[in-house]
């Protein structure tokens, strides 16, 4: 199982980045797949994810309105649009894969229930 997040950068606030998370070895497809980030001096937490369950897509409520998580399936890859973003959206970025398929989604946002990780990826929201 291979993840490879990518497309985070500098943007001023309200600008918009979209990141990838390329998936190789492996079809996406039939697992849950998720977004974290993480701050300087923070813990992890969860900001998206695509259910296996229902394949549909959840996001804390601190992004809600402003991010959509989707996926191609041709590709191999999920994506996160982020619009709208602002300071404290400011992060490592990393994607995750969940390998049991048709659970449930509840307790998506614990770092721990999610077994794969890939590298990360720095977005910078600042003027």
């Amino acid at each position: 199982v291979q993840l490879q997040a990518s497309g985070g950068g500098l943007v001023q606030p309200g600008g918009s980045l979209r990141l990838s998370c390329a998936a190789s070895k492996f079809t996406l497809d039939y697992y849950a797949i998720g977004w974290f980030r993480q701050a300087p001096g923070k813990e992890r937490e969860g900001v998206s994810c695509i259910s296996s369950y229902d394949g549909i897509a959840y996001y804390a409520d601190s992004v809600k309105g402003r991010f959509t998580m989707s996926r191609d399936n041709a590709k191999n890859t999920v994506y996160l649009q982020m619009n709208n973003l602002k300071p404290e959206d400011t992060a490592v970025y990393y994607c995750a894969m969940d390998p049991r398929t048709y659970r449930s989604p509840t307790g998506w946002t614990n770092p721990e229930r999610w077994d794969y990780w890939g590298q990360g990826t720095q977005v910078t929201v600042s003027s």
